[in-house]
């Protein structure tokens, strides 16, 4: 009767996975992962709005000075003029037309500080992509571990029920005592909690996914795809270094650009002025029509920009150190990362090469010994517990190596690590 229990909840456990596939969507690779966040993600989209702020600030920084239109009318009278009302006759006209002559290249250097503004505005939305980018690493590789690990679970769940299979055969033929099949019994819970403890984190991984690309699908309708393995080629670390240092910091060329346009607006921009005047009540009959043109001159006594030319200064010596904290920070992570990635990849080595196929061997070996008489209880349970720990240390491994492999690109600036 446990027999039979066992075998239909082992085949209801299938089926239902089998239902869920059945309705899932097609798995997603990291490729199309990443799409999708690009796309949806609102706070990498709401951050991208603010280069278009910064765009949008250029247009303002090359715009030209306006003309000043002046009409001056002057010279009425009043009083008669020669006894008669004509109190017109006298008026005469003035329009004016200034322009404010900008000196030193303060528009193009207003244009410039602009661009540059709207590239740190890009390098802090690359650096805030990265982030997310290395978060929704972190939750792809999550749920393809936990599904690697619930295939484990089902796998082991699913061998040592056809192991309990024959032990029960053996108890009914008095091959093994009550007491031997009631240990084996036993220990299948602890298989049976690692298929549900598995089965919870795949759908925590899976939720946390689906967040960062904001996506209201289902979870069981949800699923990813991709290689749960590791690669042992390596760039040495000083070609990650020469990487990570490829992407420009803008801002010293920023500050150096607005101490530029500091020192222009510390000079004098002359205002030129046309105009033409109607005088009707000109004595000359000949001189009712003028013209004249005038230059404005602003004497600059006291330079109000003294403080703005000293700050942008200062500004300049301040992203220099910045730059080089920035460099000395990259490099540390940069080492950091590699070390971790070195690391794990030095220790799934020789779990691939050797100790995998020794776990497989054992058990099996101990298993066949222990159905035939040769091996006793304690040594089947042991063998069994070395290859779970064996496998699973081995996944747990692997999930490191890529949540590294995620650290080291979001370090360099850029995927050199699938």
């Amino acid at each position: 009767m446990q027999q039979i229990i066992r075998r239909v909840c082992v085949f209801a456990l299938l089926a239902g996975g089998c239902a869920c596939s059945a309705k899932a969507q097609k798995a997603l690779t990291w490729d199309e992962v990443r799409g999708r966040f690009e796309a949806n993600n609102p706070t990498l989209l709401a951050d991208k709005v603010s280069i278009d702020e910064s765009k949008a600030q250029q247009i303002t920084a090359y715009l030209r000075p306006n003309p000043q239109l002046t009409l001056a009318v002057d010279g009425t009278q009043i009083a008669p003029y020669s006894g008669k009302w004509d109190a017109f006759r006298g008026t005469y006209e003035t329009p004016t037309i200034s322009y404010l002559h900008e000196r030193q290249h303060k528009r193009e250097l207003r244009l410039e500080s602009a661009q540059k503004g709207t590239l740190i505005a890009e390098s802090s939305h690359a650096d805030l992509e990265r982030t997310l980018l290395f978060d929704l690493r972190g939750a792809f590789v999550a749920t393809l571990q936990a599904k690697a690990v619930l295939q484990l679970a089902k796998d082991n769940l699913v061998y040592y029920d056809h192991l309990l299979d024959i032990s029960q055969t053996r108890y009914s033929v008095g091959d093994i005592a009550q007491i031997d099949l009631d240990r084996l019994e036993l220990q299948r819970v602890q298989y049976e909690s690692d298929v549900q403890t598995a089965e919870v984190n795949l759908r925590t991984a899976k939720i946390q996914l689906l967040t960062l690309l904001n996506d209201r699908i289902p979870v069981e309708q949800f699923d990813v795809s991709g290689l749960f393995d590791f690669s042992d080629q390596l760039m040495s670390q000083d070609e990650f270094r020469k990487i990570a240092l490829e992407a420009a910091v803008e801002a010293v060329d920023k500050a150096d650009t607005d101490h530029k346009l500091a020192i222009a607006n510390g000079s004098t921009d002359p205002i030129l002025s046309a105009w033409y005047t109607h005088n009707s009540s000109n004595n000359n009959p000949f001189g009712i029509n003028t013209f004249g043109l005038s230059v404005s001159i602003p004497l600059r006594i006291f330079d109000r920009n003294q403080g703005e030319k000293l700050r942008t200064q200062l500004d300049i010596d301040r992203t220099e150190k910045l730059r080089s904290a920035e460099e000395a920070l990259v490099f540390s992570d940069v080492d950091s990362a590699y070390a971790v990635v070195n690391s794990n990849v030095i220790l799934l080595q020789p779990y691939k090469t050797k100790y995998l196929q020794q776990a497989v061997r054992v058990r099996d070996t101990v298993a066949f010994s222990y159905q035939h008489g040769g091996a006793s209880l304690v040594d089947f349970l042991n063998a069994q517990s070395e290859y779970r720990t064996v496998e699973l240390s081995y996944l747990n491994l692997i999930g490191s190596y890529l949540t590294a492999a995620a650290q080291l690109n979001l370090a360099v600036g850029r995927e050199v690590l699938q």
